[in-house]
């Protein structure tokens, strides 16, 4: 059992909680809680710490057990030390950072897409991943400026989409963006000039969607690559939604127009 703060693996834990320039270096993140330990995928689980409380707690332990996932025991008063949250839950894990390419995020016949510039509020962040994955999307890329995906914070707002929702982040969103236009990609900003409100654009093909940063909004020069503008209407004397409110408008209207394409073909052929 671990009882010491100074124990290499414990001091490991809080750095990669701590310091974005760690979780980097060793490409690794920290996750907390039952629920995220177990949803992640065997192949991207280096490590996993209870506490010694924990094992009294036997039906999350048969979980653990059933799974075959080993864990080192740390004292309780060490575990709450090293655990990001204040009322920890008693198990936590070390996870490889996954990796994925521009080719699997273009995966498929019809990608749909989120194209994030610099968000910084973590929540929001792990919102649009966990909306997104309702929602059906491709993927989601960040350019270097957004909040860090693998901050404690950003990762329990995923609520776990953080392992199925592929991601890239790019150093430069503007060549991407174009990367994108050459694949047959079409790319929507909401934006003032935007004639047409969002649900009167066509999404069933190719397409993503440009979400900028929460005060300022998406840069000029983004904004400018955009295939298209539209507005989402606003009642009231509200200027602009929440980015991850706005970000699961369009990703629920894409979604429901391919739900419709769907439901048409499918009406189609038993007719025939």
């Amino acid at each position: 059992m671990i009882t010491s703060t100074s124990n290499q693996q414990m001091k490991m834990i809080v750095q990669l909680n701590k310091k974005a320039k760690a979780r980097r270096e060793l490409r690794a993140f920290v996750v907390e809680g039952i629920k995220l330990c177990l949803e992640t995928p065997a192949h991207l689980l280096k490590s996993v710490y209870v506490a010694e409380s924990f094992l009294q707690d036997t039906a999350h332990m048969d979980l653990l057990e059933q799974r075959g996932i080993a864990y080192e025991v740390v004292a309780d008063h060490i575990f709450e030390k090293v655990c990001d949250t204040n009322t920890p839950q008693g198990v936590l894990a070390v996870v490889q950072m996954p990796e994925y390419s521009f080719e699997e995020l273009l995966g498929g016949a019809h990608p749909r897409l989120l194209v994030l510039e610099d968000i910084q509020d973590p929540g929001n962040l792990g919102t649009m991943f966990r909306t997104g994955e309702g929602a059906g999307i491709s993927g989601i890329i960040m350019s270097r400026g957004t909040v860090d995906l693998f901050h404690p914070k950003t990762v329990r707002a995923t609520m776990g989409s953080i392992y199925r929702v592929p991601f890239l982040v790019t150093e430069d969103v503007c060549g991407t963006i174009r990367k994108l236009h050459e694949r047959g990609v079409t790319t929507y900003a909401a934006h003032l000039k935007g004639k047409k409100f969002y649900d009167e654009c066509d999404y069933r093909r190719a397409c993503a969607f440009l979400i900028g940063n929460e005060g300022n909004g998406l840069s000029a020069k983004t904004s400018a690559l955009a295939s298209a503008y539209l507005k989402i209407p606003m009642e009231g004397s509200l200027e602009s939604l929440n980015a991850a409110m706005a970000a699961g408008i369009l990703m629920y209207e894409a979604h429901r127009q391919v739900r419709s394409a769907m439901g048409e073909a499918a009406c189609e052929s038993g007719s025939n």
